[in-house]
């Protein structure tokens, strides 16, 4: 029986594909646990309109990221920080204060799980970091950190 899945199913197939299983399978499990559908003419014409508008969807952020990578990489977010003699930091940079002041500077949101850098920035001068603003868009995003008395 050809069958469409409606949610991923181990060792059958992902979401949105047509399989063939065995009519018991289809009828008495994946069915009736609304795992799947029967591929009926109908189904297949859903399926297809859901794929176009998904694929229509993820155009769309894949443009917004990118605009959004280019106002990034065109922008510095200053930080000031208290310093002892050496030029030694106290204290550190963290995803969440990018994130706050990259609002506050330039009035640009992005969630503070998208930045990749790991480990706190915590040394005076021009850091660079990675956010992630899509699946294939990461932007590159300048950190200055000054030494503040």
């Amino acid at each position: 029986m050809k069958i469409i899945l409606l949610e991923d199913v181990k060792n059958v197939g992902k979401k949105g594909q047509m399989v063939e299983v065995a009519d018991g399978y289809a009828r008495n499990f994946l069915i009736r646990n609304r795992k799947a559908v029967e591929a009926t003419v109908t189904s297949k014409a859903v399926l297809e309109q859901q794929k176009a508008t998904q694929l229509a969807k993820e155009k769309e952020s894949i443009e917004n990221a990118t605009a959004l990578k280019e106002k990034l990489e065109q922008i510095t977010v200053v930080f000031s920080l208290k310093t002892g003699e050496n030029g030694k930091v106290f204290g550190s940079i963290s995803g969440k204060q990018i994130e706050e002041e990259l609002l506050k500077q330039h009035k640009l949101s992005i969630d503070k799980r998208k930045i990749l850098h790991s480990s706190p920035i915590n040394t005076v001068g021009l850091t660079k970091i990675q956010i992630e603003l899509h699946r294939t868009v990461t932007a590159t995003l300048a950190i200055n950190i000054k030494s503040g008395k």
